[in-house]
């Protein structure tokens, strides 16, 4: 994109090439009796630690295992230090928890589910509540007078989704519409985007729901342009390797955590309730299937772009070997199916 985002892309790089350079020290299996856990920073670390801790002690007293938390607001880190052994599982996006099973011999064992009931996210792009600008074609226009805010490069709300469903379907870049990109966790956009220092931003449903509870006052001075087709709520992966005993206790722990009608889970349901999370439900690799479907239908919309005949025709053909998994999963699963497009 500009130069900012490519000192991002830098910075990530370098982030990847030091944990890289420890995994000679990490290729040892951990303790049975320690594990760590690997948290996505989508907004400051100061405030996700102060979210989790309360959960991650519960994780310790239930399973008897030491817990140690990893916490990076950087996708790639938290892939590369689950390849390097580093993190032995975490909470992922979509998109980093596709790429964490690609590349880091990840597995997802489970997911969150919404407190509302709703079983999603959808995401967004906002622009201050005063804005001239009423909807995404105003956006299209691409005439580099605006500064936008996008997501991490493996963010599934924040940079997939509005590439596959506004900016790919309009043949049109971030880097060649605006006058400048800028790439950030949801929360800074948020503010950013509030506070009048960008003129659009992508974000999410849970990210400006979780702003408004909190009472950040920063909600009613952004306004929602657009929005995706429903989004599959985030997983967690675990490495494949880790010891099937450590696994059975940690499976144990999210699917009975919250659970019931006890004092403890209530108060349980409101540490998660600080991070919109009613809870967790069993799950596997098929959860990303609709990811995967996002993914190849962009990568569709790139080659047409590009007139590559080639390419389109294996673009398709993936495309359609993904769709056909996903409604077999469905079909199995009993599942009314919903598109990708």
């Amino acid at each position: 994109m500009i130069s900012r985002r490519s000192a991002l892309v830098i910075a990530a790089g370098l982030s990847a090439l030091a944990l890289a350079s420890c995994s000679g020290k990490s290729d040892a299996p951990a303790a049975n009796n320690e594990v760590t856990f690997s948290i996505l920073s989508t907004e400051s670390t100061q405030n996700m630690e102060s979210y989790w801790t309360p959960i991650l002690k519960d994780m310790e007293k239930q399973t008897g295992l030491k817990v140690k938390p990893f916490f990076s607001s950087n996708y790639s880190s938290l892939i590369v230090a689950m390849g390097a052994k580093q993190t032995d599982l975490g909470w992922f996006s979509n998109q980093s928890g596709l790429e964490a099973v690609r590349r880091s011999n990840g597995e997802v064992f489970a997911r969150t589910f919404d407190p509302s009931g709703t079983d999603g996210y959808k995401s967004v792009i906002i622009v201050p509540a005063d804005s001239k600008i009423q909807s995404v074609q105003d956006l299209l226009k691409c005439d580099k007078s605006l500064d936008f805010g996008i997501g991490d490069k493996k963010s599934t709300s924040g940079t997939l989704a509005p590439m596959t469903y506004v900016f790919i379907p309009a043949n049109k870049k971030p880097e060649t519409c605006f006058k400048t990109v800028i790439s950030a966790n949801h929360q800074a956009n948020l503010f950013a985007v509030a506070n009048g220092k960008l003129d659009a931003s992508t974000n999410n449903s849970t990210a400006i729901g979780l702003s408004k509870a909190r009472g950040e006052g920063v909600t009613d001075k952004i306004r929602v342009i657009w929005e995706s087709p429903t989004l599959p709520e985030d997983p967690l992966v675990w490495r494949k390797d880790i010891d099937p005993v450590v696994k059975e206790k940690l499976r144990q722990f999210f699917l009975t955590y919250a659970q019931g009608d006890t004092p403890e889970a209530e108060q349980q349901r409101g540490y998660l309730k600080r991070l919109s999370i009613g809870g967790f439900k069993p799950a596997d690799d098929t959860h990303l299937l609709v990811v995967r479907e996002m993914e190849a239908t962009e990568q569709l919309g790139l080659a047409r772009e590009a007139g590559d005949q080639a390419k389109v025709a294996a673009a398709q053909k993936v495309l359609d070997g993904v769709k056909a998994e996903r409604l077999a999963a469905e079909g199995k699963a009993g599942v009314v199916a919903q598109p990708a497009n």
